[in-house]
C-alpha cells in the first residue's frame, strides 16, 4: 500500500484540530459514536477546556488507495518536546495559517523544526470565510517567515490550499462559493508529500516516538518503521539509550485505522505502528533486527528554560483533600512523567523536594493541573528561569514576544515593556491595531501577562516563544505585597468588607483559611496581615440605616496559572484536587521577621569580612 506521513502544525486556535476532524469524517473513516459531535483529536479533558492541543495523536485515513497517517501536533512552544519527536515520523507538513492573523510565534517555532528536517511544506490558509480575512497579507507574511528561517527557493515556493475547516471545504482558489469538500487537501498531500524512504528488504529499524499504556497489553511503544518489516510474534532486538541490546518477542503488533489501534499481522517500511512486549522501553530508542541490529540516532530535544520545586504539602490543611499526598507518591508520579515527556527533567532537591524543569510556565502548569486532577496534593515554589554556564559567562533565556493591541493601549504596553528592558524589534499600525515585536529576557517578562490583560482591558493579544540564550536580563519584582490572613478560621463577610479597602481579595465569605494564607493582593508594597475571619460584635441595639452603605465586592478567584505567576519568592502555591491556595513559606509573622533579621545580620557579617 502507498503511504504518506503528514504532520499538521499551526499556532494555537488556528483551526488545526477542526481540519483534522474534517479530513477524518469526509474520508468516511469509521469513528466511535461519542466523537461525532466533538473535536475528535482533542480527546483529553484539559485540551477540551482550553481549546488547544497538548498531546500529539495519530490517526490514519485511506484516500484513493493511499494510506495517509495524520499526526496532530501541539501548537504551543511549551510543548516543543512533543513537536520535535513527532515530526520525525513525518515526511511532510500541512502548515495551517489563520486568514486574518497570519503566522504567529508558535508557527515560527514548529516551522523552523520542520524546515531543519527538510520536510515538504504545504500551506493551508484557513478561515477564509472570516469577514476580516486578509489573505494576500497573510501569504506575504508567510513567505517572509520562510525566507527568514532560511528556506531555499524550492521550499519557499510552497503549494497553497485555501480552506474553511469549520464547514469542511477547501480549494486551490480563495473562493468559498466554488468549494465543495475537503478533497483538495488530500490531493495536495498525494502530489507534494513524498512517499517514505527506506526499504522493506533491509534489516528492521523502528524509532519509538511515543509511549502509552494498556490494561491488557501493558506498555505500548508507538513509532515509525524506517527500514524492513515487522510481523506479530516476531523476535526483535531492543537497543536502549546506553546502547545495550536485549532480545524480545513482540506480544502484539498494531496499526492505526482512523483513531483506533487495530491488530495486524504485518507492518512495512514507512508505516506508523504500535508494539507491546517490551516492558522498559522509552521514547527515542530503537527496535532493530535480531541478526543485524543497527541503532537509529537518539532524539535530541532542546533544553528546558524554566524550573520549579515540588514539595509535599506542609500547610495546616495538609492531607485533608488529596488522595495521594506522601513524598513517595509525589516523587513516583513526577518520575513516571519522564517516560512520556522528553522535554521534562526531574531531579531530587537537597531540601527534600523535587526540581522539575520544563519548556515554559504553561508546560509546568499543565503537569501540575494533571496531577491535581489525578488526586495528588502538594505545594510548589515560584518558577525560576534556568541559566547556562558557558565559556562566555552565564547566559539566560530570552523570549520573542508578539503583541497586538488597539492603538489607544499601545503607549502603556510600550511603557511596561520598556520598564522590563524589552527591546522593540518591529512595530506596525494598521486599521487601528498596533503590532509590536519585542525581545526580552524570560525573567523580566515573567508575571507580565495578567498585567497586560488588565492594561488592555482584555482586548490585547500576546504570544511569546523561546528566542535564544543571551547575557543580561533582570528579574522584575512584584510591586504590590500580599494580604495575609491574621488567624485561622472561617472567612466572614464583615471581616472581608473591612479588608477589601486594602487591596484585591482572592476569596469570598464562608471559606476556611489558616494563619499565613494569602487572601488577596495589597494595594501597596509590602505584606499586610488582615483579619478576614473577624465577626461583628452583637448588641441589642441597632441604629437607623446601619450597614446600608456597606457592600462586598466580588473577589478575584485565582486559577492555577494566575497563582503561579503571582507568587513571590517567599510564597508557595498549595495544590489539592479541590483548591488552589497561596501561602507564605513561613506562616507565622513573628518567625518570618526573626528569620529575615537573622538573614540581614548574616549578610552584614559577610560584608564586614569582605571589607576587612
Amino acid at each position: 500500500m502507498n503511504i504518506r506521513n503528514v504532520a499538521i502544525i499551526a499556532h494555537v486556535d488556528h483551526g488545526k484540530t477542526t481540519l483534522v476532524d474534517a479530513l477524518l469524517t469526509q474520508s468516511k473513516t469509521k469513528l466511535k459514536k461519542y466523537t461525532a459531535a466533538t473535536l475528535i483529536m482533542d480527546s483529553n479533558e484539559l485540551e477540551q477546556e482550553r481549546g488547544i492541543t497538548i498531546f500529539s495523536k495519530n490517526a490514519s485515513v485511506v484516500w484513493q488507495d493511499t494510506k495517509i497517517n495524520i499526526i496532530d501536533t501541539p501548537g504551543h512552544a511549551d510543548f516543543g518536546g512533543e513537536v520535535e519527536r513527532v515530526l520525525t515520523m513525518a515526511d511532510g507538513c500541512l502548515l495551517l495559517i489563520d486568514a486574518k492573523e497570519g503566522p504567529m510565534p508558535q508557527t515560527r517555532f514548529v516551522l523552523k523544526k520542520a524546515l531543519e528536517m527538510k520536510h515538504k511544506i504545504i500551506v493551508v490558509v484557513n478561515k477564509i470565510d472570516r469577514p476580516d480575512a486578509r489573505i494576500n497579507y497573510v501569504l506575504d507574511k508567510t513567505l517572509d517567515l520562510f525566507l527568514e528561517l532560511g528556506a531555499d527557493d524550492e521550499t519557499a515556493d510552497f503549494p497553497i490550499v485555501y480552506a474553511s475547516a469549520k464547514v469542511g471545504k477547501a480549494g486551490f482558489a480563495d473562493k468559498l462559493s466554488e468549494m465543495t469538500d475537503i478533497s483538495p487537501v488530500f490531493e495536495a498531500i498525494l502530489e507534494h508529500v513524498p512517499a517514505p524512504s527506506g526499504n522493506n528488504e533491509t534489516p528492521l529499524q523502528m524509532l519509538v516516538t511515543n509511549i502509552t499504556r494498556d490494561l491488557h497489553r501493558g506498555r505500548i511503544a508507538i513509532g515509525r518503521i524506517y527500514n524492513g518489516t515487522m510481523s506479530a510474534g516476531q523476535e526483535v532486538m531492543y537497543i536502549n539509550r546506553q546502547g545495550v541490546q536485549n532480545k524480545y518477542k513482540l506480544t502484539s503488533l498494531m496499526t492505526f485505522e482512523g483513531l483506533e489501534r487495530v491488530e495486524t499481522t504485518w507492518g512495512e517500511t514507512g508505516d506508523i505502528v504500535a508494539i507491546s512486549g517490551i516492558s522498559d522501553i522509552t521514547i527515542g530508542e530503537t527496535i532493530a533486527d535480531v541478526t543485524n541490529p543497527i541503532a537509529l540516532p537518539l532524539l535530541d530535544i532542546e533544553e528546558p528554560t524554566m524550573k520549579m520545586t515540588f514539595m509535599a504539602n506542609s500547610s495546616p490543611f495538609a492531607g485533608l483533600e488529596g488522595e495521594f499526598k506522601t513524598a513517595r507518591q509525589i516523587r513516583e508520579r513526577l518520575y513516571k512523567e519522564l517516560e512520556t515527556d522528553m522535554a521534562l527533567k526531574v531531579v531530587d532537591d537537597a531540601r527534600g523536594g523535587w526540581e522539575a524543569s520544563g519548556r515554559g510556565e504553561l508546560h509546568l502548569a499543565i503537569l501540575i493541573e494533571r496531577m491535581r486532577r489525578e488526586g495528588y496534593e502538594f505545594q510548589v515554589e515560584s518558577p525560576q528561569v534556568i541559566e547556562k554556564q558557558t565559556a562566555d559567562g552565564i547566559l539566560t533565556p530570552y523570549e520573542r514576544v508578539l503583541i497586538e493591541v488597539p492603538e489607544e493601549f499601545s503607549g502603556i504596553v510600550m511603557q511596561k515593556m520598556g520598564s522590563r528592558h524589552g527591546e522593540l524589534q518591529d512595530m506596525k499600525s494598521e486599521n487601528g491595531l498596533v503590532t509590536m515585536e519585542f525581545v526580552i529576557a524570560t525573567r523580566s517578562f515573567f508575571r507580565y501577562r495578567s498585567e497586560f490583560m488588565t492594561d488592555t482591558h482584555g482586548l490585547g493579544v500576546i504570544n511569546a516563544s523561546f528566542y535564544q540564550f543571551g547575557k543580561g536580563g533582570e528579574s522584575y519584582n512584584r510591586e504590590q505585597g500580599s494580604l495575609v490572613a491574621h488567624e485561622s478560621g472561617l472567612t466572614n463577610a464583615y471581616g472581608l468588607t473591612n479588608a477589601q479597602d486594602r487591596g484585591l481579595l482572592f476569596i469570598g465569605p464562608g471559606v476556611p483559611v489558616y494563619k499565613g494564607q494569602v487572601v488577596g493582593r495589597h494595594a501597596r508594597s509590602g505584606d499586610l496581615r488582615v483579619n478576614v475571619c473577624k465577626t461583628k460584635q452583637l448588641t441589642n441595639h441597632r441604629s437607623k440605616g446601619e450597614g446600608v452603605t456597606e457592600y462586598f465586592k466580588t473577589p478575584h478567584v485565582m486559577d492555577l496559572e494566575e497563582a503561579l505567576e503571582y507568587i513571590a519568592d517567599d510564597e508557595l502555591v498549595e495544590v489539592t484536587p479541590k483548591n488552589i491556595r497561596i501561602r507564605k513559606k513561613i506562616l507565622d509573622e513573628m518567625e518570618e521577621r526573626r528569620k529575615r533579621s537573622q538573614g540581614l545580620m548574616s549578610r552584614e557579617k559577610v560584608d564586614m569580612v569582605n571589607l576587612i
